[in-house]
């Protein structure tokens, strides 16, 4: 019997898994990644744009004929020596930063406190009060900085970057708390009752059994409210006069503003450079911050 029919039954099941193995291969390509990047790049844009533009030279910078969107005259880096040689920039960005970590650790430890006791213990009027936390949040920053301004001057705090780390926290709070309630919903209570069966009481088990357990629901939260704090403009700009002690958002904006003059490249310089630390605190805690936010979203 000739073995031509088998030979050729086994090289047709060869080149069948040889496709299968090959479309398993490239499938992910076609219906995840290819649909995706458009919005990776409409996402990213922004951010080339910036670097772009702020390593341009001015000659091609203000030339209405040069193309926008690449560099065809040779990089230079004179914007970032001008943020740095003619403006108080980096201290700037140390103010941010004081600010920025100060309020998230502040408004991080208050959530945790507000957050604990809405979602493990019951009272009247905790589901009514959990709900007005976070209608507090959606009230707009441009309807307190008025009252804010009475509270500011009262305590003695305007012009200082105290008096930003006082209000930054009115609204990083709520949003917090709301978050980490949302997130402690998740963590079985079971765990809590053994160790308070064990001798702990309620804040040991929420500082040695919960919170360790919640550590992505802490690092989104942190991570929301330093990113609020670090972009805010408006408070910064309302509580703080002195030009040493202004943050780099509104520092940016008044000194590379000046009437109808506007200094792009230095502009897009700071912008990068501001950019960067909230680059670096999502590349470390993207996951924890994926985690944090869609299990406190869906409980």
């Amino acid at each position: 019997m000739s073995d031509a029919p088998l030979n050729s039954a086994i090289a047709l099941s060869r080149t069948r898994t040889d496709r299968a193995r090959r479309w398993r291969t490239i499938r992910p390509l076609l219906t995840v990644y290819l649909p995706v990047l458009p919005f990776v790049a409409f996402a990213l844009f922004p951010l080339y744009f910036m670097l772009v533009t702020s390593l341009k030279s001015n000659a091609e910078l203000y030339d209405v004929g040069s193309v926008p969107f690449w560099i065809s005259r040779g990089m230079t880096l004179s914007h970032y020596g001008l943020l740095s040689a003619d403006t108080p920039f980096w201290d700037w960005f140390a103010n941010s930063l004081i600010v920025s970590l100060s309020a998230t650790v502040i408004s991080v430890v208050l959530g945790v406190l507000a957050a604990y006791p809405l979602a493990r213990m019951r009272f009247p009027g905790s589901d009514s009060f959990g709900v007005a936390v976070f209608i507090t949040y959606l009230v707009p920053p441009t309807l307190l900085f008025l009252p804010l301004t009475s509270v500011v001057n009262w305590l003695g705090l305007s012009d200082s970057l105290w008096a930003l780390v006082v209000t930054y926290p009115t609204f990083l709070v709520p949003f917090c708390t709301w978050l980490l309630m949302g997130y402690f919903r998740t963590v079985p209570k079971e765990i809590e009752e053994c160790a308070m069966l064990d001798g702990c009481n309620r804040f040991q088990s929420m500082f040695r059994i919960l919170l360790p357990a919640a550590v992505p629901g802490l690092i989104c939260a942190a991570l929301f409210a330093f990113t609020l704090s670090w972009n805010e403009f408006l408070y910064a700009l309302v509580f703080v006069s002195p030009a040493e002690l202004k943050t780099m958002t509104v520092g940016v904006f008044s000194e590379l503003i000046r009437g109808d003059i506007y200094y792009w490249g230095a502009l897009m310089a700071g912008a990068v450079i501001g950019s960067i630390p909230i680059v670096i605190a999502y590349v470390f805690f993207l996951d924890y911050y994926v985690s944090g936010l869609t299990s406190g979203a869906i409980k």
